[in-house]
């Protein structure tokens, strides 16, 4: 009975804080930063949240095979995000591939584009935040 109660605490304590997320964060924002959660470690370890379109939340994956997989399983998965973020905030997913080498071939072409200098921004893991942070360099050195 004891775990019961911790276990509802627990989870009043996670309804409050998604209550303050959701003030101070966007639908897609939320639903990009709770994709690990509702899917599991090893497929989000696979899978990328890139952004929403209405209320399909487009997810970018490695394979057609996680693609395939993955389409097989969004019933569950949309099912998993509204326990989560509650009714209506995501009601489809889309699949994309979106190969990790291309990812990194991106990189290298926008890093030689900027210039054919060491680039700081190579660090920044999420390709969507180095190119925001790549255009702010480019904008800021004009």
């Amino acid at each position: 009975m004891i775990e019961w109660s911790n276990q509802m605490e627990r989870a009043s304590k996670l309804v409050g804080r998604l209550k303050q997320l959701r003030e101070t964060l966007s639908a897609e924002e939320l639903a990009c930063a709770v994709w690990p959660q509702a899917v599991g470690e090893k497929i989000a370890g696979h899978t990328r949240a890139a952004r929403m379109v209405r209320t399909r939340l487009i997810v970018e994956v490695e394979d057609d095979t996680w693609q395939r997989q993955l389409n097989a399983l969004s019933r569950r998965i949309v099912w998993n995000l509204e326990q989560i973020l509650g009714q209506g905030q995501v009601e489809d997913l889309e699949f994309r591939v979106i190969p990790r080498r291309r990812e990194a071939q991106r990189a290298m072409a926008a890093s030689a584009a900027a210039g054919q200098f060491a680039d700081d921004s190579a660090a920044i893991a999420d390709p969507v935040m180095r190119g925001i942070y790549r255009a702010s360099r480019q904008k800021a050195l004009r």
